[in-house]
């Protein structure tokens, strides 16, 4: 009998075809968390000069391996030197990709030579008092060279025939295409053969919704995987009744032993195989599959093999100097099968997934909507998978050892997964944000870290952490007020509190300078031209980090509940999801903490304290359905929820009766109203739909934390507001990129309010400020990207107002110095004159002495001036102007060093050693190594003063370097 025989493979095929956890607590959390802030009084004194437990840390990168007992040794005594708290060891690659040049390759991972350096470098850390941890793996998406076939991340694939019926001819079926030579059957699947319509659309993005791969590289087509199409008549492949399972029918040949009843019938062969997902970015030799994480069988294996061993040399090392361990972010497309996934599917949704995986391969069953909703449970499985069986399990073995977990374990990548859910086994919340460059140009693919502060908030951790400052396309022209310092602002305002530096290379002395370096990330370690200079910067995010790491909580109005769809990427604080920006906060909360929630005078509070005054839920009109009872539950008990009624729960499990509970609560909720706008009172709560949740929180009478009540310039500015031991800290950003001004109204009243300066340390009574119907309203001025803790600590009457009308210190010049100054070029190894004069301001790209336009790194400017016009009690300061590239000076007046300037405009003041007679000025000012570079493009080797592995790029320019002022002293008057 002939018969048609196709074979389809999700591997290849299926893009053509369109196609409940716990919280985990680590034993260490409370230990190693509490180290990082001792301090439990907010004070002035500590803020100017944090301890080094607040101190920056860093991806410290061992490039392809190549590092060295000295190079290890010199990179820690340098992060001590500059109040680094500690730092991440991440062992990979990516020296050569986007056409750069190699590195030499070093002991591979887990080797007794890496071993050896490992351990020195563990050593080292301890002797300076530096925290580190470690990823667990040269390069990301665990794996490595040893993980087999069996042990990797698995896709289903299948085949198809179709047969005429009747026939007791035994059918051979076409093995499934595979990979690596590695194919287990998974069930052949029967059912009868029907005419489909030519004009049928495919089940939209279903390689995404069958996970065959992940979604977007920044997390925003989540929530339209719910979504499909519009259903047509008659495009259904078959149903759900006419399906016929063939367990066990398949004998090990291949051959089916069934008999085919009369007419045409399509016979699926399912299958799975490996994915071909790859480490990425590793060193050398660490090349691999990646494990399949859905498994802990395989995590096991993974740990006993490569990172207990480790953990033992190290001996009480372990939980002590190395606190933590990591994963990078996912990155390995998709994952859809593991040996018991059947087993975990029948468990998790409560029915078979034998007679729906035709869906898998692009068949509709039953009809479209029913499909989707397989999908949606199939999806869920995963996540849940994923979660329990790999971050879980990751986490009870550090815990061991008495250590916490950090990987980047929630995006942004849309990989198969619940963000939140995986990050509820971290100690610390580890997520990303970048600073500004080519590959990711546009904001929502820069910040992500609003989804792990939420995370830290509705599981009570202390720490939320980011890899910082990423970029792919910049090389060592980055400026820490412009690209870098707007971009931690802005987090810190989404609730970061820690920085890890993205990439703090190790670079060995032989590899000459600006050195090795990955071809991504801000380029920052002592190889830098700016590092001696760096304390600026670095102690300004440390003392942010001091105040953003006090024990207190963030006060946030909205709990947003995100659904229970995956993938599940939360995004940036401004994507606002709950609709209550500006002026109000928010967090997100997945499925497993909205069941923690209780009610409390009113007020949704988690088991640990935090509170909320709304729950938002989704606008999609989509919630499962023990989302739904947990809602009836609150509501009942006093809660007020924000959000359309639902309409589908989208979900198979025990669908007929789930379906009949959801329209019961809906309606019990929603009153089955079919108004478009309304309130419906429920036991001591209300539902409310059809009304933004700032207009309900307006109605409840809570009044927007924080409003800009005038904003001349129409500036953007940003705010978190936290309570820490009875004080009210806001800290605002300006993410205008010249100075601007505004006045913003607080809600808090009777406390007098402070400004606290994070650039200097310095700490001011606020002068200007009102206070009325419960609000204090403050007038603020800002730099260029501008930010102030805005700290409400010491009771005042409520009647009290500010002593005078503006904090605006209002600049007169009171003269500009013309030079001519003198300039020392201090590495006169790139060919640069000792000396040269400059009778004005210009840069040093439009000289003409040799190796000036080209000079990377240090130039001291001397000049000396009189100040006839010189009076006692009057406040004089220095104002340098521009200052290029990088935008960092160094300032010696009349013997004193006054300290780094490195934001606009670069002023300090210097009334105490001002006078009259013979004022000497000294400024150190340093560029980047982009001009020398630029220089040394087009020479050989043997005649370059640079050596690195990043290629010089043809479009790199001069960049305007040194002081180009104009320079200036001024006075103030209020």
């Amino acid at each position: 009998m002939a018969f048609r025989v196709i074979m389809i493979s999700a591997l290849f095929a299926v893009s053509t075809m369109a196609l409940t956890g716990f919280v985990f607590t680590n034993p260490s959390v409370l230990h190693t968390q509490s180290t990082v802030a001792t301090d439990t009084s907010l004070s002035p004194a500590t803020f100017r000069q944090p301890p080094s437990q607040y101190g920056i840390r860093c991806w410290w990168w061992w490039l392809n391996g190549n590092v060295t007992k000295e190079a290890i040794t010199r990179d820690l005594e340098a992060m001590k030197a500059k109040g680094f708290s500690g730092a991440c060891i991440v062992d990979a690659g990516g020296q050569n990709q986007q056409g750069n040049g190699n590195v030499p390759e070093g002991p591979m991972f887990g080797t007794p030579a890496w071993r050896e350096l490992f351990t020195h470098a563990v050593t080292e850390a301890h002797r300076l008092g530096l925290v580190l941890s470690l990823s667990i793996q040269s390069g990301w998406n665990l794996g490595g060279p040893d993980v087999t076939p069996a042990e990797a991340t698995k896709h289903i694939t299948w085949s198809e025939i179709t047969v005429a019926g009747p026939l007791k001819k035994y059918q051979t079926l076409p093995k499934p295409i595979s990979k690596d030579n590695f194919y287990k059957d998974i069930v052949v699947i029967a059912f009868p053969k029907r005419s489909i319509p030519a004009t049928r659309q495919p089940i939209r993005d279903l390689a995404v919704k069958a996970a065959f791969k992940e979604g977007s590289r920044s997390g925003y087509d989540t929530e339209k995987l719910l979504e499909d199409v519009p259903a047509s008549p008659g495009e259904e492949d078959t149903a759900i009744k006419d399906i016929i399972v063939l367990q066990s029918k398949l004998d090990a040949s291949g051959k089916l032993r069934w008999h085919v009843p009369a007419g045409n019938w399509t016979i699926m062969r399912f299958g799975y195989t490996t994915s071909g997902a790859e480490v990425s970015t590793s060193s050398g030799k660490w090349q691999g599959r990646v494990i399949d994480y859905m498994n802990e069988r395989y995590f096991n294996r993974y740990w006993n093999t490569h990172v207990e061993p480790l953990l033992k040399d190290i001996g009480p090392l372990a939980g002590t100097t190395l606190t933590h361990l990591q994963t990078d972010s996912w990155e390995c497309g998709g994952i859809n099968w593991s040996d018991n996934f059947a087993a975990e599917f029948r468990k998790r949704r409560g029915y078979d997934i034998y007679t729906y995986l035709p869906i898998i391969a692009g068949k509709i069953l039953h009809n479209r909507q029913t499909s989707n909703a397989f999908l949606a449970d199939f999806r869920k499985t995963i996540g849940d998978c994923i979660a329990e069986h790999h971050y879980r399990v990751f986490a009870e073995h550090a815990a061991k050892h008495n250590m916490g977990i950090q990987p980047e374990s929630a995006g942004p990548h849309a990989g198969p997964l619940d963000g939140l859910k995986n990050y509820s086994y971290n100690d610390i919340m580890l997520s990303e944000f970048w600073s500004p460059s080519p590959h990711r140009s546009k904001i929502e693919e820069r910040f992500f870290v609003k989804q792990a502060s939420s995370a830290a908030h509705i599981y009570n951790k202390r720490l939320v952490a980011a890899e910082s400052f990423t970029t792919i396309g910049r090389h060592w022209n980055d400026i820490p007020w412009a690209t870098m310092k707007p971009a931690f602002d802005h987090e810190v305002c989404s609730g970061l509190n820690l920085v890890l530096l993205h990439t703090f290379t190790c670079s060995p002395k032989e590899m000459g300078l600006p050195g090795q370096e990955y071809f991504a990330g801000t380029h920052i370690n002592p190889n830098i031209t700016w590092w001696e200079h760096a304390n600026g910067f670095f102690d300004y995010l440390k003392r942010c980090q001091y105040i953003m790491q006090q024990p207190g909580n963030t006060v946030t109005d909205v709990v947003y509940y995100y659904g229970d769809h995956v993938p599940n990427i939360g995004h940036l604080k401004e994507d606002d999801p709950a609709h209550i920006l500006p002026g109000y906060d928010y967090d997100l909360i997945n499925e497993d903490r909205l069941q923690a929630l209780t009610v409390h005078n009113g007020k949704l509070a988690l088991p640990h304290g935090t509170t909320y005054r709304l729950l938002v839920i989704p606008a999609n009109k989509i919630l499962s359905l023990a989302a739904l009872r947990k809602i009836k539950t609150l509501v009942t008990n006093g809660a007020v929820v924000v959000g359309p009624q639902p309409e589908d729960m989208i979900s198979l499990s025990n669908r007929q009766k789930s379906m009949e509970e959801f329209r019961r609560l809906t309606g019990e909720l929603w009153g089955n109203s079919i108004a478009t706008a309304g309130v419906h009172k429920v036991g001591k709560g209300k539902v409310v739909w059809g009304q933004s949740a700032r207009n309900v929180l307006a109605a409840m009478n809570i009044q927007p934390d924080f409003e800009i009540t005038e904003n001349p310039a129409n500036g953007a500015f940003d705010y978190i507001h936290r309570s820490i031991q009875g004080n009210d800290i806001y800290f605002i950003s300006s993410q205008n990129e010249n100075e601007t001004s505004a006045t913003f109204s607080f809600r808090v009243s009777g406390k007098q309010p402070e400004f606290w300066n994070a650039v200097t340390g310095e700490v001011k009574t606020v002068k200007a400020f009102q206070q009325q119907d419960d609000r204090t309203i403050i007038p603020v001025q800002f730099d260029p990207y501008g930010s102030v803790f805005v700290v409400f600590r010491d009771d005042i009457p409520s009647s009290v107002k500010g002593v005078v009308s503006d904090n605006t210190w209002h600049y007169k010049t009171a003269t500009t110095l013309k030079g001519p100054w003198q300039v020392k070029f201090d590495n006169l190894r790139m060919g640069t004159p000792a000396f040269v004069t400059f009778d004005t301001l210009t840069s040093w790209t439009k000289r003409k002495e040799p190796g000036v336009a080209n000079y990377a790194g240090k130039a001291i400017y001397t000049t000396s001036f009189d100040f006839p016009s010189y009076k006692e009690n009057v406040r004089y300061f220095l104002e340098l102007g521009n200052v290029q590239d990088v935008g960092i000076a160094r300032v010696r007046f009349n013997n004193e060093d006054l300290g780094i300037l490195w934001t606009p405009p670069f002023r300090i003041e210097i009334t105490k050693p001002l006078r009259a007679k013979a004022n000497q000025l000294q400024v150190e000012v340093t560029n980047s190594w982009r001009n020398r570079l630029v220089g040394d493009r087009g020479l050989s080797a043997e005649k370059r003063y640079t050596k690195t592995n990043i290629t010089i790029k043809p479009e790199w320019t001069l960049l305007d370097a040194g002081l180009l002022g104009p320079v200036k002293i001024t006075t103030i008057s209020p």
